[in-house]
């Protein structure tokens, strides 16, 4: 038998972060188990299959469902305390392997560089041509500019 997506153990560290839902007073469909939604969830983020193609027969109710109760956990601040939670326990324990992490520097910003850095491929060694040496003086006024036109008011 294939081993459980969320196991008993695991659903008891995470159940007391999950809000309670509120009974609804004016009745309607009862809303979908916590579980059966975290379970959905898991599912849709372990095989990346679209929300809608989640299969009936796990249970889980339908995809759309799962998904907004994972919006509805994000924009609470549910699942970033599962996460916390969750890495914390496995870094206690050592169980996090490092060596597998990534970091993209589209995401993450080398701030100040560093003592190894050349010069910038981008510039080719050109200076800007818009930076200017601070010891040179504003020119608030455009007509004061060495490059402005007498009589256009400093507009090109």
């Amino acid at each position: 038998m294939a081993k459980p997506l969320l196991p008993d153990e695991l659903w008891e560290i995470i159940e007391p972060r999950v809000p309670k839902r509120p009974p609804r007073p004016k009745g309607g469909r009862p809303p979908l188990d916590d579980r059966k939604a975290l379970t959905g969830i898991i599912f849709i983020l372990k095989t990346g299959i679209p929300w809608e193609y989640l299969p009936q027969e796990m249970g889980c109710g339908c995809g759309m469902t799962c998904w907004r109760r994972l919006l509805e956990w994000f924009l609470d601040g549910t699942w970033q305390k599962i996460h916390t939670l969750l890495l914390g326990r496995l870094r206690s324990r050592n169980q996090i392997d490092f060596s597998r992490f990534l970091i993209d520097t589209s995401h993450v910003r080398a701030v100040g560089g560093g003592a190894q850095t050349g010069p910038s491929p981008v510039g080719k060694g050109r200076p800007h041509r818009l930076r200017r040496d601070r010891t040179q003086r504003s020119f608030a006024d455009p007509s004061e500019r060495p490059d402005a036109d007498a009589g256009s008011g400093g507009s090109r």
